[in-house]
């Protein structure tokens, strides 16, 4: 191929392209459109899969989910005749089904999460916000990182001692003049003091709602012990309250002055929010999953108040659906591919007809058939590779345009660049060779004789 290709052919080649600008441009299309394509496609796949890391990264690779859920009840079919079976109590997610979880084997941890909806208050300035009570294994299941400060110490944790660690959006809010470690910050009724500052997270509202968490960068952190003891423990909460709260006793209240919130919170009888259950091999996540959500069924009398999730399934789900849409993309561009080179391979044939004189010419004053082939072959991979070169510059455009117009996320790689390059010059490779032998093998007396 290199003797082929030598640069006289080349040179040929280049000035029959130049000769004919418009046939050029007109064959270069399919591989344009067709390389612009697959750029567009492997910048979508690339984007997906960076952002399926990201989400995975946020709920963790080895963490089972455990949050609750409204109660699911299956009636039992009556009559009318006999009275309906009363539904039974649940105590709800409590730190006794945490401790018992961490009894099973290959758990290596369990984080528990409470969510006190609040109001913070410093120097003048308030905000409502989320006051989360938590252990220090939250930061780690949830890939956090300290700025400035130190987690909770082992007696602030036992003890409930009224200390947080504060997301990097309130320190912005509230610590504009001053550091934050040392000071206080009103929560609720409650000062507390701040131990850590948190780094900021950048995280997508599509993934906050898709993945239902929140702006951990506006939320402040308490031990679990802390908002129990200081703020609200909802275990304490009775049967009594819940049908008080629900209007089970009768009880008219006009107006209680109360924001839906507030009935919300009086309503949940749930002590903690979410389990996140750290697994210390992935292999047994589906069966430790199953022996989860059997123990708390049990432990919560039969009632189905929680679910359990497994994040890396989810987003596995999610990942291989996204990847057949990509292949089904990239075979659809690849089409074009292929048709803009039976594009390039028919105008090659029209060229071989329209300078047969010429190829008789080159013949009969000494030229080779490998010449011969080398001048149409170099001819048709200097217009694939024109065309893959701008198609690259258009699929990048592409990319942009569709990232900014439909909030997606695209990447475009080197690989992808090379790729494409790559396939355009196979492709010039692959349709000029049968229009460059057929050059090749015609008699030069017949070329010379051919009006």
């Amino acid at each position: 191929m290199k003797s082929v290709l030598s640069g006289h052919n080349v040179q040929l080649a280049l000035e029959a392209i130049v000769q004919n600008k418009m046939r050029a441009l007109l064959t270069s299309l399919g591989i344009l459109f067709g390389v612009a394509s697959v750029i567009a496609m492997l910048a979508i796949g690339e984007g997906a899969q960076r952002d399926i890391l990201k989400q995975l990264q946020l709920l963790g690779a080895n963490n089972i989910i455990i949050s609750t859920v409204d109660v699911q009840t299956e009636g039992d079919v009556n009559d009318g005749l006999a009275p309906a079976s009363k539904p039974k109590f649940s105590p709800g997610l409590t730190i006794e089904d945490a401790k018992s979880i961490q009894n099973l084997e290959y758990v290596d941890w369990v984080s528990p999460e409470t969510v006190y909806r609040t109001t913070f208050v410093r120097d003048g300035y308030q905000r409502s916000g989320n006051l989360v009570g938590v252990n220090n294994h939250f930061f780690e299941t949830s890939s956090f990182t300290l700025q400035q400060g130190s987690l909770f110490s082992n007696v602030q944790l036992e003890t409930g001692a009224p200390v947080c660690i504060i997301g990097k959006s309130v320190e912005s809010r509230f610590f504009t003049k001053e550091g934050a470690i040392g000071k206080k910050i009103k929560c609720g009724r409650v000062w507390l003091t701040v131990v850590g500052v948190l780094e900021e997270r950048s995280i997508a509202q599509e993934h906050i709602q898709r993945l239902g968490i929140r702006d951990y960068n506006m939320d402040v952190y308490t031990p679990l012990s802390c908002l129990l003891m200081r703020f609200r423990n909802r275990a304490l909460v009775t049967e009594r309250n819940l049908s008080q709260e629900r209007g089970g006793m009768n009880v008219v209240v006009l107006d209680d002055g109360q924001s839906d919130e507030d009935r919300e919170e009086k309503q949940n009888y749930h002590q903690l929010d979410r389990l996140v259950v750290r697994v210390a091999d992935t292999e047994y996540m589906s069966q430790l999953a199953g022996i989860v959500n059997r123990m708390l069924q049990r432990r919560h009398n039969g009632v189905t108040d929680v679910e359990v999730v497994i994040p890396e399934e989810l987003l596995a789900n999610e990942k291989e659906t996204r990847r057949i849409f990509g292949f089904v993309l990239l075979a659809i561009a690849s089409i074009s591919l292929i048709v803009g080179g039976i594009g390039i391979m028919n105008i090659m044939l029209a060229s071989v007809i329209e300078r047969t004189r010429e190829i008789g010419v080159r013949l009969s004053l000494g030229a080779t058939k490998k010449d011969v082939v080398g001048q149409f072959v170099a001819e048709a991979v200097a217009i694939s590779l024109a065309g893959g070169a701008v198609g690259v510059a258009l699929g990048v455009s592409i990319s942009v345009l569709v990232k900014e117009l439909f909030e997606i996320t695209t990447v475009v790689t080197p690989f992808s660049v090379a790729l494409s390059l790559s396939v355009s010059v196979a492709t010039g490779l692959a349709f000029g060779i049968m229009p460059a032998k057929k050059a090749a093998m015609k008699d030069p007396v017949e070329c010379l004789r051919y009006e």
